[in-house]
């Protein structure tokens, strides 16, 4: 990782016809350039290797197709231990041989498959049909069913000479219609049912014991088998209908025991068979799928390929002679000679007669942002660029960040405790990184955390030091090198009696009594203040101080950094003209408020303590310029405290009217205007430069024309903007510094936070003192220890990270960082997505 973006370079490829997929395929496993688009104006529909990507995606279409089935069947797919590198466009056929062959396999056997399925749910439900209906038919009385049954046929009383029903004399038959429907359809197919057949029907259901699958949703569904009877044709026709309806499985019902009993030996036994029929399908498929299954994952990483390879052809333009294609690339200027060498592969692959080559071209286009970066600054480079990418060749804050984030995250949440279960966490993760990589879990929560595993091991050990330096660990304090504070010089100096103790339920330790301080703690806070009754004020004082004085010097090496921008651009009237009066104006108010404090600590010891003054009221009045009534700190004060104030006062209108007037002076008599290093800084009109032309110092030369270059000059627009900047810092500064006092209220809640679960959970399992105390202490572990990771290093930390993330984007960030480059996209196959990763299916 650079400090600031790396040089690139426009470049221009000429690639021989014969060898330029061989070229292009060795460009995307090198991943060293970006291509430009030769063809905007022509439509994606009508360019030359249409048809070529048509065909990956085809072929993409019947992966995708065997990949779910491979799912289907629960089979793994294994990676290839060595990538395969694209195709030979004359094996890409041979490829979609393959493939096509296998589709058509694979469909006749799973079409076979899921008939053979059907077929068998078929004869399963006309077996429990014929069971279950079975029991209709015998039963003694019809009430005694589980489901109701209607009896009401109108006039169907049967005569006493005769024996028949009026029904029966009239020519109508009884008719049975049975079969199977879903549970929750019954009550609406029986209310169907009465109110069109208007009761001349009689209905028996029972469920069925066996849930059975529906092959069309792939659901499990309980199903209830039903026996209609009825009178006469056209009630069967509505009944028919009415089963229709309710996409009902209606099965023939037989009309005599003998022929019920052989219809049921006829069923097992073609269900017997249908069993052993489809068991071996099945076993077939799994067989041609284990074998797929092995060149999967390689012919998906070579359709992708070589897709992708074609789409960059696409981007190319044909010269006159259709011989050559001519592509122009983005490419690090240390990575020339790479990318020739790759070029010269690329024609060898090809066995080309002219080799390809590369022509390094000027232009005046803003060039893509390249910050390289490895798995242990990717992290950060990633919390900066969520920001904003970089303008080209613009200072990186991302260096900075990987001291500066954890140490600010550490200052909020300082524990030495829970500093170190947070680096354990992350150093798991860190040892186990190769693991969790091939395993690619599908949890994001959990993806989020291990990407950011080296940010939580900083995080971690900064929480260390600064639990070491607040000497809090679980809301306790260490004792490690022995407190300064004695009690005994108390009574040998007769300052404390036997009468004072019983009389003074709080007694204040007397630092100028000999012997009572002996020196400060060697490293951190002193471990009696956790006994002190006014801990709480001693740390507010402390904690806020600290505070003010990081974030003064956190904004001011930002303010310093934009130098560095100024340098690089030869922009040295914007040192003048912005550095100086920014930096002017925030240590002269600013600075010098810590400056005070650091006076104040050093100037008033423990004898004259109280009569040390109030910086804040030193510090209002200071802006009054009157003197205060308090006892100043130094001789000369007032006289300095005016001359500070006078000096930032005077930086403002120099940073609001020095620039505009410089770049008013520049265009009318001053220098031509040009272009810097081969490129010229597009940037937005609303981020301090001209637009659409960026104004250089007088140290740069001439355009790329070799004349002057003419430039559209708005005074207005410029001292606008201008304005707008100057404004947004200078009360920038004064929010911004009471931003920092973040860092104060966040660690003093944290601290809080952990002696409040210390004290109403832990305490109560260690006061115990029974032997059943021990026992007891095992859920209060578990609870504290629960409630300590939930609320504490989840919650908590996320809560300052979030705060440690704003300091770094608006507080710091803004100082020198710009944000509105381009990211550099090289053509590089491992950072091509897939649509089958995407969709789980690898």
């Amino acid at each position: 990782m650079g400090f600031r973006s790396e040089e690139m370079c426009l470049a221009q490829l000429f690639l021989q016809s014969g060898s330029a997929y061989d070229c292009i395929s060795e460009l995307g496993e090198m991943g060293l350039v970006e291509f430009r688009d030769l063809n905007p104006s022509v439509s994606s529909f009508q360019r030359r290797f249409v048809s070529e990507i048509k065909r990956c995606e085809e072929m993409e279409r019947i992966l995708g197709y065997l990949l779910r089935e491979i799912r289907k069947a629960n089979l793994a797919v294994p990676e290839a231990e060595i990538p395969p590198v694209a195709p030979a466009p004359k094996n890409v056929l041979e490829i979609m041989e393959q493939l096509q062959r296998l589709e058509v396999e694979l469909s006749e056997v799973a079409k076979n498959k899921e008939k053979l399925q059907r077929n068998l749910l078929e004869l399963t439900e006309y077996t429990h049909m014929l069971r279950i209906t079975h029991t209709f038919m015998h039963s003694r009385s019809r009430h005694e069913a589980l489901g109701p049954q209607y009896e009401e046929f109108p006039s169907l009383e049967t005569e006493s000479v005769t024996g028949c029903t009026s029904m029966q004399r009239l020519g109508a038959k009884l008719g049975f219609i049975s079969g199977l429907i879903q549970r929750v359809k019954v009550e609406a197919f029986e209310r169907m049912l009465w109110r069109v057949c208007k009761g001349y029907t009689i209905l028996s259901y029972a469920e069925v014991d066996e849930s059975l699958a529906d092959l069309d949703t792939g659901e499990i569904n309980k199903n209830v088998v039903f026996l209609i009877s009825f009178w006469g044709d056209q009630i069967g026709q509505k009944v028919q209908k009415i089963c229709d309806c309710y996409h009902c499985h209606l099965y023939p019902h037989p009309e005599t025991d003998e022929e019920r009993a052989d219809v049921m030996d006829s069923l097992r036994t073609r269900i017997h068979d249908l069993q052993n029929v489809l068991h071996r399908t099945e076993d077939y498929l799994k067989q041609v799928l284990h074998k797929a299954s092995e060149s999967a994952h390689s012919w998906v990483l070579q359709v992708k390929k070589m897709k992708a390879i074609y789409h960059i052809l696409n981007l190319c333009s044909f010269d006159v002679t259709n011989k050559c294609l001519i592509a122009e690339v983005w490419c690090p200027v240390s990575d020339l000679a790479n990318l020739r060498r790759t070029l010269e592969e690329g024609s060898r692959k090809g066995d080309a007669t002219v080799p390809s080559f590369v022509n390094r071209i000027p232009s005046s286009d803003t060039p893509p942002t390249l910050l390289r970066s490895n798995k242990f600054t990717s992290g950060f480079q990633s919390i900066v660029e969520a920001y904003g990418v970089g303008d080209y060749r613009e200072a990186s804050p991302a260096p900075y960040t990987i001291i500066t984030f954890p140490f600010l995250f550490a200052v909020m949440f300082g524990d030495l405790g829970h500093g170190s279960v947070m680096t354990l966490f992350a150093l798991w993760m860190v040892l186990t990184e190769k693991d969790h990589k091939r395993r690619r879990p599908g949890n994001q929560v959990w993806t989020t955390f291990f990407d950011g595993r080296y940010i939580i091991l900083m995080m971690g050990l900064f929480s260390i030091y600064t639990g070491l330096i607040y000497n809090d660990c679980f809301s306790k304090s260490l004792n490690i090198f022995g407190s300064a504070w004695s009690v005994k010089a108390m009574f040998t100096k007769q300052e404390w009696t036997n009468e004072t103790l019983q009389t003074n339920a709080l007694l204040t330790l007397d630092p100028n009594v000999s012997g009572v301080f002996s020196g400060p703690y060697p490293l951190g806070i002193d471990p009696i203040w956790n006994m002190a009754v006014n801990r709480l004020t001693f740390l507010n004082s402390y904690k806020m101080k600290m505070s003010v004085i990081i974030g003064v010097i956190h904004m001011s090496f930002g303010v310093v950094l934009s130098v560095f921008n100024h340098l690089h651009f030869r922009q040295k009237f914007k040192i003048y003209l912005l550095f100086l009066p920014e930096l002017l104006f925030l240590l002269c108010l600013f600075g010098y408020l810590v400056f005070m404090i650091f006076y104040k600590w050093l100037a008033f010891s423990v004898r004259d303590s109280q009569l040390a003054p109030s910086i804040l009221i030193h510090f209002i009045n200071m802006f009054l310029m009157q003197e205060s009534a308090t006892t100043p700190l130094y001789p000369g004060q007032i006289g300095l405290q005016v001359f500070l104030v006078v000096v930032a006062l005077l930086s403002v209108p120099v940073l609001l009217f020095g620039r505009p007037l410089y770049l008013y002076w520049l265009h009318h008599g001053g220098k031509s205007l040009g272009v810097h290093r081969g490129y010229e800084r597009v940037r937005r009109v609303s981020e301090e430069d001209l637009s659409p032309s960026v104004v250089h110092d007088e140290e740069e030369g001439l355009s790329d024309s070799g004349g002057p270059r003419e430039v559209k000059f708005d005074f207005g627009d410029v001292f606008l903007h201008q304005a707008i900047h100057t404004i947004e810092y200078c009360l920038g500064c004064v929010s911004n510094t009471a931003s920092y006092l973040r860092l104060w209220a966040l660690s003093l809640a944290h601290a809080q936070l952990s002696e409040v679960l210390w004290a109403m959970v832990m305490r109560l399992g260690l006061r115990m003192s029974s032997r059943l105390g021990v026992l007891f202490l095992v859920p209060v572990f578990s609870v504290f220890a629960l409630l300590t990771i939930s609320i504490l290093l989840v919650m908590e930390g996320l809560s300052a990270f979030l705060h440690a993330l704003r300091l770094h984007w608006v507080e710091f960030q803004n100082k020198f960082y710009s944000g509105t480059g381009v990211k550099f996209a090289p053509f590089d196959f491992s950072l091509l997505p897939s649509v089958f990763e995407q969709d789980g299916l690898l």
